[in-house]
């Protein structure tokens, strides 16, 4: 895969708990973000490529729903992934 061991952990560090700590919501709305980033990149220089495009459908379609369940379970922790992510809503 494109994504080192090294760089989710880096990733999981940063936005999680720590860089074991592959299950929290944060965490993983960060690795959706990276991975959507570079599909888009992707789509820009392949644009008939419909499968990636499907993938990348249904990627902002995983963080939108891990978006909404932290929004409505901490405000707080929310609007800091936001504002951290450059997400805009």
């Amino acid at each position: 895969m494109y994504l080192s061991k090294e760089a989710k952990e880096e990733i999981f560090a940063k936005h999680g708990k720590g860089k074991n700590d592959t299950g929290s919501a944060e965490g993983q709305i960060a690795l959706f973000t990276h991975r959507i980033t570079h599909l888009t990149e992707h789509l820009k220089k392949n644009r008939k490529d419909y499968n990636t495009e499907r993938s990348l459908v249904m990627l902002v379609g995983k963080r939108r729903s891990l978006l909404d369940y932290l929004k409505k379970k901490d405000v707080l922790r929310y609007r800091a992934i936001i504002k951290e992510l450059g997400i805009r809503k």
